[in-house]
């Protein structure tokens, strides 16, 4: 793998990552000015937010379905193999995100 995707995959880890505990800890601080429990709202904010943290992180659906049609109809594999990595790691740092709101809220997130 060149030097340049390694990069790529880390920031994209990352911003799942910020994008879920960003957003869900910021969203909670308009549910505790409302009166709403920011605990709950956390809870809601975070199962909300995962598929969008994971588009963030891949840069928007246009570009990976330009990718994929890429790799499939040009034969560039690498490319359809690149972009599946990425959307793996974006699961990841989502992933990750909710095992560390679970573990900062003490609820379990379904």
């Amino acid at each position: 793998m060149e030097e340049r995707f390694i990069v790529t995959i880390i920031q994209c880890f990352f911003i799942a990552l910020g994008v879920m505990i960003g957003g869900s800890l910021i969203g909670s601080i308009g549910a505790f000015l409302t009166g709403d429990p920011p605990f709950t709202q956390i809870n809601r904010i975070a199962k909300n937010l995962r598929i969008w943290a994971i588009v963030a992180a891949i840069g928007g659906t246009f570009d990976a379905i330009y990718n994929f049609e890429r790799g499939i109809l040009e034969g560039s594999t690498i490319d359809l193999v690149k972009q599946i990595v990425l959307i793996i790691t974006a699961m990841g740092g989502a992933n990750t995100a909710l095992l560390i709101i679970e573990w900062i809220i003490q609820e379990e997130i379904e």
